[in-house]
């Protein structure tokens, strides 16, 4: 079916009180297992890869970013269920501009650390230049704590949030009340006087970075209280990762049996299968499950 309207999927899912879920790919086998689990559950669904990874300088070689979305793209529009297709988390605005015009329709600019009104001036210009395509944009206000670091981060503030969004035009904003980039151990709650207080203030769909960290009856909490889009990553690797580690401790001499060949032994099988239990292991959380 066609690529879906990010927009359009974020607003059916705020008005029947569900959210969707970005379950972020990093390659064909991660794209196909995320598809694989949205066709299983007849749930909407937003795929996409990480701009901060694949524009990152350490990079190598340099990606080419029309790949990943001429990729998305067609693995979209092939898939039986409504996707929307996301260029997450860039901090390279030259790259957040490519993504508009390579096929993906939501693309997500993030700080630099230059202070709220750079990143503010920033956001407002890729929004002009995305809508005139088509295409929406995400932004973040507050700082997500990172799971391996200590300290760090900064909770949302309704009022500058507010301000944030009708200054840059903005379609929606991932909010930071207690939710932590790349949790490995462990899960936490949320903080709902501050989610119903930026809820009341900001004008547009609020969406949960960090998933993988926040514990079920937190996110459905959230979910009741407006949350309309959650995204996750880190357990997504962490569970393929597992299933690689486990399918290379048993001997297969024959390299074809363990690359392109398709069977249980292929790692690329694996790693699909893997990538698609993981989503299926989260994905009913959401309330999406049944609702394409």
């Amino acid at each position: 079916m066609p690529l879906e309207s990010a927009m359009l999927m974020i607003q059916r899912a705020t008005a029947r009180g569900y959210a969707v879920g970005y379950f972020e790919s990093w390659n064909l086998e991660s794209l196909q297992g995320v598809i694989d689990a949205a066709e299983q559950t007849r749930s909407p669904i937003v795929v996409g890869f990480n701009g901060d990874f694949l524009s990152h300088p350490s990079r190598a070689p340099v990606e080419r970013l029309t790949w990943y979305g001429a990729l998305g793209k067609a693995a979209a529009e092939s898939a039986a269920v409504p996707c929307a297709l996301i260029f997450n988390e860039c901090g390279r605005d030259d790259w957040t501009r490519l993504a508009v015009t390579s096929g993906f329709n939501l693309v997500m600019p993030i700080d630099h650390g230059d202070g709220c009104e750079a990143y503010l001036r920033r956001v407002a210009e890729i929004v002009r230049y995305a809508h005139k395509h088509g295409v929406a944009v995400e932004a973040e206000l507050g700082e997500l704590p990172d799971g391996l670091e200590e300290g760090g981060g900064s909770l949302t503030d309704p009022l500058a949030a507010a301000e944030f969004v009708e200054r840059s035009g903005v379609d929606m904003l991932a909010v930071s009340i207690g939710n932590v980039h790349k949790q490995i151990l462990g899960e936490q709650g949320l903080d709902f006087e501050l989610l119903a207080a930026l809820r009341r203030r900001v004008a547009v769909p609020l969406v949960l970075h960090g998933g993988s960290g926040i514990a079920a009856d937190a996110l459905k909490k959230a979910i009741s209280a407006g949350v309309a889009k959650v995204n996750y990553g880190t357990y997504m690797k962490r569970r393929c990762l597992a299933a690689l580690r486990d399918a290379l401790g048993h001997d297969c001499e024959d390299p074809h049996q363990r690359l392109g060949y398709g069977g249980q032994e292929d790692l690329m099988a694996v790693a699909r299968r893997a990538v698609r239990d993981a989503v299926l292991e989260r994905i009913g959380l959401l309330g999406c499950c049944g609702r394409a």
